[in-house]
């Protein structure tokens, strides 16, 4: 394997394990908005009470669940895709498809919102902006998950196409996972 590969695809690897760690901890944050929901829920109906920062910190959780758990499902192969089509193509089509999806749609929209959020980002710390709610939290927490998330997405996409790249070089298994149609005769390699 020629060097340049070989660091690439360390490079995925590390991707990989950064959007691992980071899509595990972040689906753990479901467990607490849906507690933190049912408390909302209870104290609203039982105490006749209610506070727009638990309801504003449910919105936080879901969003980073959405954002921080966006480079992890690329990881896992759960993405939206039509997998009737996609998984009785050959593996080597596969990999052309995933590198042309990820090359034209993928990275220049999940680079694009990344860069226009992040003006938002910095105007939301600059200001002190705060919630217009009564008892609302500050806003740039939640502003910062758009960028930090479409940047994992990013990443991730890029490991995707290494991974794709070395696969049709011959260096690694099929990256996409198990094929359900057998290998047309001039597709095997």
């Amino acid at each position: 394997m020629t060097p340049v590969l070989t660091l690439l695809l360390r490079l995925s690897g590390a991707i990989d394990a950064l959007n691992a760690r980071v899509g595990r901890a972040a689906s753990s944050l479901v467990l607490v908005a849906v507690l933190i929901s049912a408390g909302n829920a209870l104290i609203r109906y039982v105490f006749d009470a209610s506070s727009n920062a638990w309801l504003e910190v449910q919105w936080y959780l879901f969003s980073a669940v959405f954002l921080l758990c966006a480079g992890y499902t690329l990881l896992q192969g759960e993405h939206i895709r039509i997998d009737i089509v996609f998984d009785r193509l050959p593996p080597r089509t596969r990999a052309w498809v995933d590198i042309a999806g990820t090359v034209v749609f993928l990275l220049p929209v999940s680079l694009l919102l990344m860069v226009l959020s992040w003006p938002g980002l910095v105007e939301s710390i600059v200001r002190g902006e705060v919630s217009g709610d009564a008892g609302g939290l500050v806003r740039w927490p939640a502003r910062m998950l758009m960028p930090v998330g479409f940047l994992l997405l990013s990443l991730q996409g890029a490991s995707e196409i290494i991974k794709r790249a070395a696969f049709l070089k011959g260096r690694i298994a099929d990256p996409s996972g198990t094929r359900t149609a057998p290998l047309p005769a001039g597709d095997r390699d």
